[in-house]
């Protein structure tokens, strides 16, 4: 006799039971993806290329040159954020992401359309004050951090 027969109802409920059970256990016993526990040595505040402005100052949006400031790493729950801009006469001309999470395959795809899209929006702006890219609510929230620590550090 089959144990799931109509005539045996009980089997089928401790059968059904048991099945949902294992699939809890197994549906608890999944760990959210965490970033390995590395200690990162803060990267330099600025780093100055040659130019006309290279020294340090107060120089602003009037100062002339070509300047590359390298902004702090912003731990986010995925992995650091780290961001490189490029100044030029006082405008953004060019923005990278130092550090981004990579750790697996999903990192690699969601940065691979966010830092496009972020750097896309930092020129545009030539400002932190950029829209979050859908799907990548950490990387942006710790591009922008690291943007605005090394606008900081440009004096802008």
């Amino acid at each position: 006799m089959h144990p799931l027969r109509k005539n045996r109802p009980l089997r089928r409920i401790v059968l059904a039971s048991a099945v949902t059970a294992s699939g809890l256990v197994m549906l608890l016993a999944l760990k959210p993806h965490t970033a390995p526990a590395i200690l990162v040595a803060p990267a330099p505040a600025a780093s100055s290329s040659s130019g006309a402005n290279s020294g340090t100052g107060s120089g602003g949006s009037t100062a002339t040159g070509t300047k590359t400031v390298t902004g702090e790493t912003a731990q986010t729950r995925w992995g650091p954020v780290q961001v490189k801009i490029t100044l030029t006469n006082g405008r953004i001309t060019d923005v990278s992401a130092v550090q981004s999470p990579s750790d697996n395959p999903r990192d690699q795809e969601i940065n691979s359309y966010a830092l496009p899209e972020l750097r896309r929006e930092v020129l545009a702006a030539q400002s932190a004050k950029i829209d979050t890219v859908s799907g990548a609510t950490y990387t942006s929230d710790g591009y922008r951090q690291s943007l605005q620590s090394a606008l900081d550090s440009a004096g802008l």
